[in-house]
This record gives structure tokens, sequence and C-alpha cells, in this order.
């Protein structure tokens, strides 16, 4: 139930449906030492979401993933 809530609540703050989430964190799951998957997902993200990142922002996201600085458990972000 927590889930679908979430996911949810994703979809309407920035119009990217569930399964494109579930899709591009397995990839991530699968690369997750790969820092230009990483970089290709922020910026699959940010296109998704109209948001922008910058340069200095997604290098912080790529070193927090890459240092494992990320939480497993996702209801822990929120």
């Amino acid at each position: 139930m927590f889930k679908d809530s979430l996911f949810n609540n994703i979809e309407k703050k920035t119009n990217v449906k569930k399964d494109t989430i579930i899709s591009l964190a397995n990839k991530l799951q699968k690369n997750t030492k790969d820092e230009n998957t990483i970089r290709e997902i922020i910026n699959e993200l940010s296109k998704m979401t109209g948001k922008e990142v910058s340069k200095e922002k997604e290098d912080k996201i790529v070193k927090a993933i890459l240092n494992d600085k990320v939480p497993k458990n996702i209801d822990k972000m929120f």
C-alpha cells in the first residue's frame, strides 16, 4: 500500500509513470558502479521531469551513489 501511494504521489508531481521509474531503478541497480549509466539516468530523469540538474549537482549525486551514500530502502528517503 505504501509503495502504491508513493508512486502515485511521484506520478502526480512529476508526470513520470511507475513503470518508467521501476525501469530506471532496475537499470541503475544492475549498473550501480558505472558512472556513465548513473549520469544517463540522471539526464533521463531530468528530461522527464523538466527539472534541470546542474553539473555540480549531477557530480554530487554520482559521487553519493558510487560511495554507497544512498539509502537502500526507498522509504528512508521520504
